[in-house]
């Protein structure tokens, strides 16, 4: 890429990465500035002025969708209408029950945790974590054998905020015990827009509403991408043209970083071409196509894919992975009559 500080980082990966060093500043601060997911704000800004109004601490809050799409810019948004302090860790972080026991008991009124990748808390402190949710008190075991006893602590009341990407493989009595649940969804190009004109401005960035629009159908319906590549098009823009990024400095630059109008990059597009040459439009097993292309299995499965299955490319079937119409006509390529027939289950 441009700097090598960066490595063989992807570009178009929804995850955290080297690219998002200026991702805080690039934060809304309020409800208001907060672009899209308007049902979730609507309720959630429903649910805090409830709170407020009985003087209590909002329920506990379960935030999944996609990463990428503001989970934990969300979590302070929230933090900050209720007036509290936020407190950041991870599911992978908290590996025992008493690093748990520290966080939380050093919580204050009204406090918010955020606990990111929810999903990844082993099952001892998990299973900890259910009375400090429900009853706001640690019940911890003291020695062991005939000695042991348990001893109850109080906790303040605090607001737990979960984010996963996987709702899926979290438990039912943790699920259970959220009293509010927001699915975030994929941005609109308009709406992801309105957040690169918003990050330019704050990042004191001259584009236009062309420069802005190519940005952002090209962002696969995330923010975070959509913030990354507006950085990148900025030092195409710097270098080669005037400083302000055009409709058409935009398309170049992007030209030039191999995303092609859809969002897609080069590892993408390899992907396809493997199905439908190498495998003569699938179905391949996804251990197979991992060799075949090079890649790990789950960044096969957890980074490429889920673009790809929204886009109607490909389908995960019970034999394999297999590829669609719409890949074979995206990557130029006719569709054979035997594969017609075969995939016509999935048209």
């Amino acid at each position: 890429m441009f700097d090598d500080e960066f490595g063989e980082e992807r570009l178009l990966t929804s995850t955290k990465s080297a690219y998002d060093a200026e991702e805080n500043a690039l934060r809304p601060k309020t409800m208001e500035d907060y672009i899209g997911q308007d049902k979730v704000k609507e309720n959630l800004s429903v649910y805090m002025a409830a709170a407020k109004a009985r003087g209590e601490a909002l329920d506990h809050v379960l935030l999944y969708g996609p990463p990428g799409l503001g989970k934990t810019t969300l979590a302070h948004i929230i933090a900050a209408t209720m007036g509290s302090q936020i407190k950041l860790t991870s599911g992978p972080a908290i590996e025992r029950q008493g690093d748990l026991a520290a966080i939380l008991s050093n919580l204050n009124e009204g406090d918010v945790l955020f606990i990111d990748e929810i999903h990844r808390l082993n099952h001892t402190v998990e299973e900890t974590l259910y009375s400090a949710m429900e009853d706001f008190a640690l019940d911890i075991i003291v020695g062991k054998g005939p000695m042991a006893r348990n001893i109850r602590l109080p906790l303040k009341r605090f607001t737990l905020i979960g984010a996963t990407t996987r709702a899926g493989m979290l438990s039912s009595p943790l699920r259970d015990r959220f009293g509010i649940l927001c699915r975030l969804d994929m941005y609109l190009p308009s709406e992801l827009q309105q957040i690169v004109t918003r990050s330019a401005r704050t990042l004191g960035i001259s584009i236009e509403e062309s420069g802005s629009y190519e940005i952002a159908r090209r962002s696969r319906g995330t923010p975070r991408i959509a913030n990354r590549l507006l950085k990148r098009v900025r030092d195409f823009s710097v270098v080669s043209g005037s400083g302000v990024i055009t409709g058409q400095t935009a398309k170049d630059a992007l030209a030039r970083l191999e995303i092609d109008e859809l969002g897609l990059d080069e590892t993408d597009r390899n992907l396809l071409r493997a199905l439908i040459e190498k495998f003569n439009g699938g179905p391949a097993g996804l251990d197979t196509l991992a060799a075949t292309i090079n890649e790990d299995v789950n960044t096969i499965e957890d980074v490429y894919e889920p673009y790809l299955l929204q886009l109607g490319f490909i389908a995960r079937t019970p034999r394999g992975r297999v590829c669609l119409k719409g890949g074979y006509e995206h990557m130029g390529v006719a569709m054979p009559e035997s594969v017609k027939k075969q995939l016509s289950v999935f048209d």
